[in-house]
Formats: C-alpha cells, sequence, structure tokens
C-alpha cells in the first residue's frame, strides 16, 4: 500500500499539526508524570521498608536483652506476651532441632535460617477455617546454646498501599492519555475548520473575487491577527489591482490622442510639398510631441520605482529649507512672467534624511501647479479684478519636531472636498476641457515622494484656493542631526516638473 493510500486510511484531523503538537506534548506531559510517580513509588516504598526494618530490629534488641539477663524462659514470656495481641508482629523460637519454643510463627522455609539481615518472607496466616499465604518481613538471630529467633512484621498492608499506587497510577496514565487524545482532536478541528475557511477564501480570491475576505472572530487570538494581516495584504493587492486597471485605462485614454496628433503631423510633413523651412518645423512640432510623450512615460517609471521604494538608499541628510528655497528661486522667474509673485519662510534650518532630487522634483512640481491654476483663476477673471492686486503663492515650512510639513499655497480655483483624494491618483485631471497642459501625474509624483519620506500629502481648502501640506518623517538619528548641522549648508539643484 503507497503512502498516499495510507494516509487517507487515516482520519484528517490525526494528521494535522496541531493534533501533531497536542501528541507531543501529552507524551511529554504522561513521561513526566511516570518520572513522578516512579520517584514516589521508589521512596514510599524505601521509606515503608526501612521503617519495619527498624520496628524489628528494636524488638529484635529488646528480646536479645532479655534472653541475656534472664535466659530462656525469659525469653519464652516476652515472645508469648508479644504474640498474644492480634497484630502484624510475627515471631518464632526453636531449638537446636529446629522445635517451636514459642511465638505465634508455625513453620518456615528451611533456607530461612541461613539468611543475614533483613529479609522477606511468606508465611502461613489463619483466619477461621482459612488460611492463605502473606508476606512478612523480618530479621533471623542466632542465640546462644544453638537457639535460633526470628521476629518479623506482616507487610501486607504495605503491599496493598504499593498495589494502590500502581493502579492510581495506571488509571491516571490513561486518563491523561484519553483526554489529551480527546483535547488534541477537537483543538484540530476548531484550527482545522478556521484554515479550510481561509482556504476557501483563498480559492474564491483565485478565482477572480478579489472582495472576498477572511473572517475575524473578533477573539484576538493568533489566527485573528494572521486575518487582519492577509486581509490588509488582499485590501492592498485589490488596491492595486484597480489601480493598475486605472492606469491602463487612463495610459489608454491621455496618450491615445498625443500619439494620434504626433502620427498625423508625421504623416501631413511627408505628404506636403513644402519648404525646408516649414517641414523643419513640422519636425519640431513632432520632436516636442515625442518629448511630452517621454516625459509622461518617464513620470510612470519614477512613480512605480517610488513607490516600489527603490530609491531609498541613495538618501542623504540634507537641509530642507535650502533645497525649498532653491526651488522657489528657479521658479520665481516663471512665475513673474505669469504676474504671480511667491512668498517664501522658513525658520532657521530644518534637517532631514532624504532624496534631495526626488523632493526637489516634488517641490517644483507643487509650484508648478500653483502658477498654472492661478494664472488659469487669473485669467478666468473679470477686468476689473484682474486689475487687482495678485495674491501671491505662498511657500512655507512648518517644523513639527519628528516631520516637517512642506505648505504650498495659492488663490487659484481650489479642488471640491470631494475629489481631493481622487487628484492624487494618476492621470487624474478635473478641468474636462484639458484647457491646463500636463499629464495629471504631477500630485502622484508628490504622493509618492510623500509616502517614500513616511509621510503623506494633505489637501486643503485656502478659501479660496488650494493648499497643499507635504508631510515628511525627518529620520534622523541624533548622531546624524549632529554630524548635519556642523556640517556646511547641502544645496540641491532642482529639476523640471511633470
Amino acid at each position: 500500500m503507497t503512502g498516499g493510500k495510507q494516509r487517507t486510511l487515516i482520519p484528517r484531523v490525526l494528521l494535522a499539526t496541531p493534533f501533531r503538537l497536542s501528541a507531543i506534548y501529552v507524551s511529554i506531559f504522561c513521561g513526566i508524570v511516570a518520572l513522578t510517580f516512579i520517584y514516589v513509588y521508589v521512596n514510599v516504598q524505601a521509606f515503608l521498608t526501612r521503617d519495619t526494618v527498624a520496628a524489628v530490629q528494636m524488638d529484635l534488641d529488646v528480646l536479645q536483652d532479655r534472653f541475656r539477663r534472664g535466659q530462656l524462659s525469659a525469653l519464652e514470656a516476652a515472645i508469648a506476651d508479644r504474640s498474644a495481641p492480634a497484630g502484624n508482629a510475627l515471631y518464632l523460637l526453636t531449638d537446636g532441632q529446629g522445635r517451636r519454643l514459642a511465638g505465634n510463627l508455625d513453620a518456615v522455609s528451611s533456607d530461612l535460617w541461613n539468611t543475614e539481615g533483613p529479609t522477606t518472607f511468606s508465611f502461613r496466616r489463619t483466619a477461621g477455617a482459612e488460611s492463605s499465604e502473606a508476606p512478612a518481613l523480618g530479621l533471623v538471630s542466632r542465640l546462644p546454646g544453638n537457639f535460633r529467633l526470628i521476629v518479623a512484621r506482616d507487610v501486607e498492608r504495605q503491599d496493598r498501599v504499593r498495589r494502590l499506587m500502581r493502579g492510581a497510577f495506571f488509571i491516571g496514565y490513561g486518563v491523561i492519555a484519553l483526554v489529551g487524545f480527546i483535547g488534541g482532536v477537537l483543538m484540530s478541528r476548531k484550527i482545522l475548520s478556521r484554515i479550510d475557511e481561509a482556504s476557501t477564501t483563498a480559492h474564491s480570491i483565485m478565482n477572480g473575487n478579489l472582495a472576498q475576505r477572511i473572517r475575524v472572530t473578533g477573539r484576538d487570538d493568533e489566527l485573528d491577527r494572521l486575518s487582519l494581516n492577509l486581509n490588509a495584504m488582499l485590501d492592498r493587492i485589490q488596491d492595486l489591482m484597480t489601480g493598475l486597471k486605472d492606469v491602463s485605462d487612463n495610459i489608454a485614454h491621455d496618450l491615445k490622442t498625443p500619439l494620434h496628433r504626433l502620427r498625423t503631423r508625421a504623416e501631413r510633413a511627408l505628404k506636403s510639398s513644402q519648404s525646408p523651412q516649414d517641414l523643419a518645423e513640422a519636425l519640431g512640432a513632432v520632436i516636442e510631441e515625442a518629448d511630452a510623450l517621454i516625459q509622461t512615460f518617464d513620470a510612470l517609471l519614477n512613480i512605480a520605482r517610488l513607490e516600489a521604494g527603490s530609491r531609498a538608499e541613495s538618501y542623504g541628510v540634507l537641509d530642507i529649507c535650502t533645497l525649498v528655497r532653491d526651488v522657489v528661486d528657479l521658479y520665481e522667474p516663471v512665475g513673474e512672467e505669469q504676474g504671480i509673485p511667491f512668498h517664501f519662510s522658513c525658520a532657521g534650518n530644518i534637517l532631514i534624511a532624504g532624496e534631495k532630487h526626488l523632493l526637489g522634483q516634488a517641490v517644483a512640481n507643487l509650484l508648478d501647479n500653483a502658477i498654472k491654476y492661478a494664472a488659469s483663476s487669473r485669467d478666468g477673471a473679470q477686468p476689473e479684478e484682474s486689475d487687482a492686486e495678485i495674491s501671491p503663492v505662498e511657500i512655507g515650512l512648518e517644523d513639527k519636531g519628528e516631520s516637517v510639513d512642506i505648505v504650498v499655497a495659492d488663490r487659484g480655483p481650489g479642488i471640491p472636498a470631494k475629489d481631493r483624494e481622487r487628484v492624487l491618483q494618476r492621470f487624474v485631471r478635473l478641468q474636462p476641457s484639458r484647457s491646463i497642459p500636463g499629464s495629471g501625474l504631477g500630485l502622484s509624483l508628490v504622493a509618492a515622494v510623500a509616502r517614500l519620506h513616511g509621510g503623506s500629502v494633505m489637501l486643503e481648502d485656502n478659501n479660496p484656493g488650494l493648499k497643499v501640506r507635504v508631510r515628511l518623517s525627518k529620520n534622523l538619528t541624533s548622531d546624524q542631526a549632529g554630524r548635519a548641522a556642523a556640517a556646511p549648508e547641502m544645496r540641491a539643484q532642482p529639476h523640471a516638473a511633470i
């Protein structure tokens, strides 16, 4: 019979790990109980034997003393006195020919007279018309004049105690083994039921039901904690799958138009008989479209790398105030061209551990969005409103102790509260007309950079406009903070926004 067939003949509950563990624990416990019983049993037996031998030796010493002081008659009288009451004391006095002179023992084996020290023997005990063999423990003494004396004790009660102890042990041992077996079966059934439930859920998920989750009983045991972690993992997987689907849909929608436009311009340039200058302009437009597509794909790759955490190895200690100030200096001319001033504030140096290239790009994206939407809001205003003083874009840093907030606030159209979570996703743009250029990846990249630095992005109402708060964890050890404080300021070169 093969191993597979043998396993089918054994109930599954007996092959389960909980049952095997229970069997091991019960076996260890039974072994400890057996060792404890053997220790107690041996010591009790030794104690009873020592106590009996001590009593016999004391009695024998007294009788020997009587014999030495009063000769044979005194010894016979003492043995008669001791033999009269019914008890467990046994005596036998014989002469040189083996004739019984005194005592309550009728006869003993001839081999007994040749023993030395404490010895166990059997004697015949008579109770009414019935007689039976009984055990005894005694000492043999040889007296002057070839007289021999046996002093012993009936140890039937000690033997009964030993038998009771052995019986109690075997009964208790059997009860422990039976209870352990039943407990192992019940525990295995209980755990297997929950494991089977989790396995059924896993099969359902594998079949495409991503909304299925493992049941949590609320007992907060190990299986509950495992179920909660698995459910959290499944939630994350479902979010990633949903995000992948959304990204695929958005890529198909957002990249199809520029690709068609790129192909159309190239096709028109090939078919037309334009001058070399016109062809060069058409080629320049094609290159511009291609650059925009490459920039979009680069943004997608950057976000994917950030979400995978693949840039954490390039972390360094830097002054976030200096980095943000450099990006502001870079974008101030762009803001001036749009008539939008910048106002930057940072109290002192704030040191963090981070990736300066990514942080600079995230701040650049925020400033680029602030300029675009503040300008679009101004362009859509009434003439008397457009001539009014333009509110600046506010950029500030707030030290929160273990973290730092980068705050960029503009006076643009803002984002409705219901859309603030959605705009952090890829390719999400709230303008149906798409009149403002962009790929819808800017805030997605900012959110990915924040998550990589142990932080988050919060969108708030600026009344009017939008306030973006990027919270970053400093991630500094005390040694890093001390060394960075003593080092020269670290300046970072920001990169173009996406």
